[in-house]
C-alpha cells in the first residue's frame, strides 16, 4: 500500500521567521594554502645499486678521489661493480686506489673476484676496514698493498655459508669443489699473513671475533689508523690519511 504525499511543513503562525543568512562579518573562508615544496634529494641510484643506498652522485665524488667503496653483503652484483671501478681507475691513473670496506658476509666465489683484481692491477690497492669485515672479506683486505683499520673495526674468521640443490652425485661434486676452494681462500691468507694455512681454518672454524689490534697481530692489517687521521672533507675527497699529508 503506497502512503500519500506528505505536506510541506508550513511555519508556526507565532513563531519568527528565520534571520536571513549574512556573510561572515570576519570575510571569506579561508582557503588552505599548500605549503611550498622542500628541496628533492639527490635521486637514489636505480636498479641493484638502489639496495645499498648510495645516490649517484656520492658514488661518483667517490670515483674522481680515486675511492671505491664497498659495503654490504659482497655478493656477485658488488663485487663485480667494485671489480669494474677498480680496473677503470687502474686504466686512468697511476695513484693508488682507495678501497674503504665495510662487510658483513659475502660469498667466497665474490670475495675470489675482489682477490683476484688487486692481484693483477698495476696500481696498488690501499685498503681500510671502516666498520667490520667477515667471512671471505678479511681475504679481500689481506691481499691489498697497504691494510689499515679504523679504532672500533672488527674483523670476523668464519667459513662462508653456501646452499646447494641437485642429486646426490651433482652435491658429492659440489662439496669437494667447495672444499678446495675453502683450500686456496686459507692459502692466500696463509700467504698475506705469514700464518699457517691449518691454524686460520681452524679459527675460521670457530668463527673467531677480532678487534683492530688483534687483526694487527694476526697480520689482516698492517696498521691502525690513529686519532690523528682525519677523513677528507668534501670536494677534496673520502678516506683516512695522516695530518700531515698535503
Amino acid at each position: 500500500m503506497s502512503l500519500p504525499p506528505v505536506p510541506p511543513r508550513r511555519p508556526h503562525p507565532g513563531r519568527p521567521p528565520a534571520p536571513p543568512s549574512y556573510p561572515d562579518p570576519h570575510g571569506p573562508p579561508e582557503v588552505p594554502v599548500p605549503s611550498p615544496e622542500r628541496p628533492e634529494a639527490p635521486p637514489l641510484a636505480s636498479g641493484p645499486d638502489a639496495r645499498e643506498g648510495w645516490p649517484d652522485w656520492v658514488r661518483a665524488r667517490l670515483f674522481d678521489r680515486r675511492v671505491v667503496f664497498v659495503a654490504g653483503v659482497l655478493d656477485d652484483h658488488t663485487a663485480g661493480r667494485a671489480a669494474a671501478e677498480l680496473m677503470t681507475l687502474d686504466g686512468t691513473g697511476d695513484q693508488p686506489v682507495n678501497l674503504q670496506i665495510d662487510c658483513g658476509g659475502g660469498s667466497l666465489e665474490a670475495a675470489f673476484v675482489l682477490m683476484d683484481v688487486i692481484d693483477l692491477l698495476g696500481v696498488p690497492v690501499h685498503a681500510t676496514c671502516a666498520g667490520r669485515a667477515e667471512g671471505p672479506v678479511v681475504g679481500v683486505i689481506a691481499v691489498a698493498r697497504r691494510r689499515v683499520a679504523a679504532p672500533h673495526a672488527r674483523f670476523r674468521l668464519s667459513e662462508p655459508q653456501s646452499s646447494f640443490q641437485g642429486t646426490a652425485s651433482e652435491l658429492t661434486a659440489w662439496i669437494e669443489h667447495h672444499q678446495r676452494q675453502l683450500d686456496r681462500f686459507y692459502e692466500r691468507l696463509s700467504a698475506a699473513t705469514g700464518r699457517p694455512a691449518w691454524e686460520i681454518a681452524a679459527d675460521s672454524r670457530a668463527g673467531c671475533y677480532l678487534d683492530a689490534e688483534q687483526a694487527v697481530r694476526a697480520g689482516l692489517v698492517d696498521e691502525i689508523a690513529e686519532r690523528g687521521a682525519q677523513v677528507y672533507r668534501w670536494p677534496r675527497g673520502f678516506g683516512f690519511r695522516p695530518d700531515s699529508a698535503p
